[in-house]
């Protein structure tokens, strides 16, 4: 085997350090059954590692693109091309020379004088088209070259095209080394085809995986690929053509007679470019070449005379991976981070230790796919009773996951085959339904304000057990104790009184709502009567962190040193500081009762506030500057005030019995929907208690050098976690893989809802009466505002002024802080029922939730409109 040059059948996927991804592929297609493949070979990397690598005067070139800003387009021109022209002015050592031309010899043959086989020079670099990055078309391909002199400079130009302008700006962007990157060079017959395209073996717009898409057109398919003809597209379905569109086509690529290629114009393009049968036939060939790669592909192809040639396979990397069922039914996914306002890629630790809520409940486990929870429906949605009840609870949760679960039940040949089985609705934890219903009936009867306090006191008695508890143990004894608490946790969780009292405020919202819409035409009369509720634990984080902002304005000096202060030394260095030991207090103070907070909270390995105050100091120093002194009493009073005159403006319409319904129903509301928040609390402060004690046994084990990070366990699952400790051998190369596996995901986009045939549904918005131009969403907290669009993709480092409107993917309760800065909020996420909805209208915050693309749309500093009564955003002028 030589070290510069492999032919095709010399080549399989663990040469791909060699030959790169389009080599490797090649290798392996030509070794599948029945799928023709032109002869090739491909230089490999270390041909290229001998021309450039080795080169100092090269690498100092290369060097010299570090640092540069993806953005900094005239440098990054300048730079590349005396790369390139290096690397093209480098001559072939001979020895790589001799033995290109003696696989062209014996593979069909060609003469210097350009005579013989034409072929194809294409790229392959080592990260071009494996299943988690597709370089495809960062670098160059040259077709039609004859000759071995001109197949040698175009070597050197492929060599060369890695360092275009678009993949030098690529590899900046995706964080990637340029000296990473090596390039082999795929060296192929070209076949000269009557007809060429691509084939994908999964909808690319859909993600269905059953829908092979075919696009077609006369002469070389780089025409389709430059956008040059308008293709054919023809859909496929279990051998059923399904769907087709013929393209006018009036001109075509062909190979030019002297070499390259030519456009000629094209008679009776208007035609069908492949007969129905070549179309099942070349669908059954996508599905073979699937099957060997055991992943859905995008493959070239070219038809001459009436053989298929598969010029090229890739997987398709933009597809979201599907959750497994494995029973061959058919399975509707919702996603659960959409309704928990965490649509963030877990770690498998995170993934693992939220998975034993639903161990310990008893509940069949939910699906895992692209390191994201989803919860299969399909029981749900084949039952006749359950579905009306989920379809109308989730529209409160989320329209736009509400509406795609319709379009599922719409089509009839799928909805058909939906698995069958127990439901969900009624899990209301131990004992189910009735135990919570009967707790519901003697709550509404007596309406007893002091059952939320009692509830709150038994869960801040039952943690503080746990921190006495879980002092001082270690190793083994920290796992077994931590999974026999989940016992505890879930206890108070699912309590019937608590899950009683926390559904009774929800209701009670609905049926204010309803009423005075429908007996005095007041629409959103809850979002009033609910400001400044008691026991809002979610709003009280917010309002709290006033009164440390307070404390903080009246020391200048710690006012200044806390934007510089450092994770590790936060504490200490407020210590000598005029008026430090007070701010230290009142920091401490409240970290100690919402320190175990922070942005996508529900997976255990997010960096608490309590672990790194910094992260509080934006959201500190925001309030300094921008409100003033005493904010938090003046916020409370205002909200307690517009309560209790929206409830004696609607009460003084009403007389006699509705009149007494109406007041009963609005006490119960202020009494009770405080509470909705205060079970994630709950939650969140075990999991405090537990993370210490956790990460106690991570930095033993980073100390001790069997891990390197004590963050290393974030890619372990909880029992892995637990035997590493038991061993002291972890696998590190799993924790490697898993942290592959967690980037790569980290990226994707989730769906709201995906099918189990791969079919990804984000749901829309009915007609409306919505302004022409203006985004819809779910009008989630009433009133109208104008004002600054402030986007922010996340807490760390955020900064809001007073009077700014936050638009965002999604927020839980670690960004009620921020909310007492603005006074509007766009969420792309969320529904009446989420937490940004909940939190805005205890501010009294217009707000609009379920924004599709709010934060591309809507452009940093645009001044805008939000409807939160309506539904809609208006951008009004751009930034």
């Amino acid at each position: 085997m030589s070290a510069y040059v492999l032919a095709f059948s010399e080549i399989d996927k663990t040469l791909l350090p060699l030959v790169g991804g389009k080599g490797a592929n090649l290798g392996e297609l030509s070794r599948i059954d029945g799928v023709r493949v032109p002869d090739g070979f491909c230089v490999t990397t270390e041909a290229y590692r001998t021309v450039v690598e080795a080169d100092p005067g090269i690498g100092r070139l290369i060097d010299a693109l570090i640092g540069l800003r993806p953005d900094d387009r005239h440098a990054i021109t300048g730079a590349a091309a005396r790369v390139r022209a290096a690397i093209e002015a480098r001559p072939v050592p001979a020895e790589i020379e001799r033995e290109i031309i003696g696989l062209l010899d014996a593979l069909g043959g060609t003469g210097a004088d350009g005579t013989g086989a034409a072929w194809a020079v294409r790229s392959s670099a080592t990260a071009e088209d494996l299943p988690d990055s597709s370089f495809a078309g960062q670098q160059d391909t040259y077709l039609n070259v004859r000759g071995a002199a001109r197949i040698i400079r175009d070597v050197r130009r492929c060599w060369a095209s890695a360092f275009t302008d678009r993949a030098v700006v690529y590899r900046i962007r995706n964080g990637y080394d340029h000296r990473a990157v090596r390039v082999s060079v795929v060296v192929q017959r070209m076949v000269l085809p009557d007809a060429a395209g691509i084939m994908f073996t999964a909808d690319p717009v859909t993600g269905n995986r059953t829908v092979t898409s075919i696009d077609a057109g006369f002469g070389l398919g780089e025409a389709l690929v430059s956008g040059l003809v308008d293709a054919d597209t023809y859909r496929v379905r279990a051998g059923r053509i399904i769907d087709r569109k013929v393209g006018v086509q009036t001109r075509a690529l062909r190979a030019a007679p002297d070499g390259g290629t030519e456009e000629r114009p094209l008679v009776g393009g208007h035609a069908q470019t492949l007969t129905d049968a070549r179309i099942r036939r070349l669908a059954e060939l996508g599905r073979r070449i699937e099957a060997h790669f055991g992943t859905p592909q995008d493959i070239e192809w070219a038809l001459a005379g009436d053989d298929f040639h598969i010029l090229q396979s890739r997987p398709i990397t933009t597809l979201y991976p599907v959750p497994e069922s494995g029973d061959g039914r058919g399975h509707v996914y919702i996603s659960y981070g959409h309704r928990q306002m965490m649509t963030d890629a877990f770690t498998p630790l995170g993934l693992s230790f939220f998975a034993l809520l639903d161990e310990k409940l008893g509940r069949p486990p939910m699906s895992v796919a692209g390191s994201r929870f989803y919860k299969d429906m399909s029981h749900e949605l084949s039952s006749w009773w359950a579905r009306p009840v989920t379809l109308k609870s989730l529209g409160q949760v989320d329209v736009l996951m509400a509406d795609a679960l319709r379009t599922v039940l719409d089509r009839k040949d799928f909805a058909r085959t939906l698995a069958r089985g127990r439901t969900s609705v009624l899990n209301f934890g131990e004992g189910g339904f009735w135990p919570m219903a009967r707790q519901y009936r003697r709550l509404a009867r007596q309406d007893d304000p002091g059952v939320v306090p009692r509830l709150i006191a038994q869960n801040e008695a039952s943690v503080e057990a746990l921190r006495r508890a879980i002092a001082g143990r270690a190793g083994e004894e920290v796992f077994a104790f931590i999974v026999e608490d989940h016992r505890e946790l879930t206890r108070i969780m699912f309590d019937p009184v608590s899950v009683a009292a926390a559904f009774l405020g929800i209701q009670s919202a609905n049926w204010v709502d309803k009423h005075m819409e429908s007996w005095l035409g007041v629409r959103n009369a809850a979002d009033l009567i609910a400001r400044s509720a008691d026991h809002n634990v979610v709003a009280a984080m917010g309002l709290d962190l006033l009164d440390v902002a307070d404390v903080v304005r009246r020391h200048p000096e710690v006012a200044e040193y806390l934007p510089r202060a450092g994770r590790d030394t936060f504490f200490t260095g407020l210590d000598g500081l005029a008026g430090g030991p007070e701010v230290r207090r009142a920091i401490e103070d409240y970290l100690s009762r919402y320190g175990m907070h922070c942005s996508g909270d529900i997976d255990i390995t997010r960096t608490r506030w309590s672990e790194d105050p910094t992260l509080l100091v934006p959201l500190i120093m925001g309030h300094v500057r921008g409100l003033p002194p005493g904010a938090r009493e003046a916020r409370l009073a205002e909200g307690r005030a517009a309560a209790e005159r929206a409830m004696e403006g609607l009460l003084g319409r009403l007389t006699g019995r509705r009149r007494r319904k109406a007041a009963r129903r609005m006490s119960l509301l202020r009494h009770f929907i405080g509470y909705r928040e205060y079970s994630k609390h709950a939650l969140l402060q075990r999991y405090g208690l537990y993370k210490q004690a956790l990460m106690a046994e991570a930095a033993e084990l980073a100390r001790r050098g069997v891990i390197g990070a004590p963050e290393d366990v974030y890619f372990l699952s909880l029992a892995e976690f637990r035997e590493a400790v038991r061993t002291g051998r972890p696998d590190q190369d799993l924790i490697a893989e898993r942290r592959e596996a967690f980037e790569r995901h980290r990226r994707l986009s989730p769906p709201r809802v995906i099918t189990s045939e791969g079919e990804v549904l984000d749901g829309g918005y009915a007609g409306g009466s919505r302004p022409e131009g203006a985004l819809a969403g779910v009008a989630v907290s009433s009133g109208v505002v104008e004002g600054r669009a402030r986007v922010l993709a996340g807490m760390a480092g955020a900064e809001v002024e007073e009077g700014d409107i936050l638009v965002t993917p999604f927020t839980d309760p670690s960004w009620s802080p921020l909310f007492v800065s603005v006074k509007g909020v766009v969420m792309e996420v969320g529904g009446v029922m989420t937490h940004g909805a909940v939190i805005a209208r205890e501010y009294g915050l217009p707000a609009v939730a379920g924004v599709q693309g709010a934060t591309a749309r809507i452009p940093d500093g645009a001044l805008i409109r939000v409807n939160g009564t309506e539904g809609y955003v208006e951008v009004l002028s751009p930034a």
